[in-house]
């Protein structure tokens, strides 16, 4: 039986899905990235061209990781699309694409690594809400739709899984410092005033970090994390949380 922890990371080739990548492998874990284009992922990581929203490909990248590895104890549900607009504006491609993608991708995957689970003494898995799950964000009706799909996805799960021992919770990341939150500000007509503004919706004044939402996925897939599943772990500078200045 592997002691080495083995882990999938989709959309892990930038942004949050690549903070979680390095923070693991410093660990000493083994990472798998899944992504449509893997080019750009940690030289020490396995890449999968993989779009999880073809069942076909998921099933297949899966079951190579675990028979090279003989197993695997952990995925990170974090490739996820997004589009702006409210219900309004929103087509019925915009709806499918999204949801598609983060919603029932997160299920196809979970649904070819569970059975490869088996053989892992501490197995988790983290999906890859957002902070607008919770909290009202003009112009995010369908991402904000699927992200409050896959925090109840993520206590299902956890409710069917935890008899296997299966541990399964959520991270609710805020305004994160990543490359498609980089294209909304310089969008604007004004970029640095719109930094201004999304640093400042979290009390922290600063937009959160990537390697803010991966210390604490490592903690979760952490085999000494035993007692806590079906939860959600906000990281986003107090936005939902705290009314300053009242």
């Amino acid at each position: 039986m592997s002691t080495t922890r083995r882990v999938i990371v989709t959309g892990g080739a930038a942004g949050i899905g690549a903070a979680v990548v390095a923070r693991l492998l410093d660990a000493g874990t083994r990472v798998a990235v899944f992504d449509r284009d893997p080019g750009e992922a940690h030289v020490d990581a396995r890449t999968y061209a993989v779009d999880i929203r073809d069942s076909a490909a998921v099933e297949a990248a899966v079951s190579a990781v675990a028979s090279e590895w003989g197993g695997i104890d952990g995925l990170v549900n974090n490739a996820g699309v997004g589009t702006r607009g409210s219900v309004m504006d929103a087509t019925d491609d915009d709806w499918l694409t999204v949801l598609d993608t983060n919603v029932i991708g997160t299920a196809r995957m979970s649904r070819a690594v569970i059975p490869h689970m088996a053989s892992s003494v501490a197995p988790r898995i983290v999906n890859m809400s957002s902070v607008s799950a919770v909290t009202g964000v003009q112009g995010r009706a369908v991402y904000s739709a699927s992200k409050g799909a896959i925090q109840a996805l993520t206590r299902a799960m956890a409710a069917d899984h935890v008899a296997a021992g299966i541990l399964v919770n959520c991270v609710l990341p805020g305004t994160t410092e990543t490359s498609w939150v980089r294209r909304l500000i310089d969008a604007e007509p004004d970029p640095v005033a719109a930094h201004e503004a999304f640093a400042s919706r979290q009390p922290t004044g600063r937009l959160v970090t990537p390697e803010d939402v991966a210390a604490t996925v490592a903690l979760l897939l952490d085999p000494a994390f035993t007692s806590v599943t079906g939860e959600s772990f906000v990281v986003d500078g107090g936005m939902s949380a705290l009314r300053l200045g009242v």
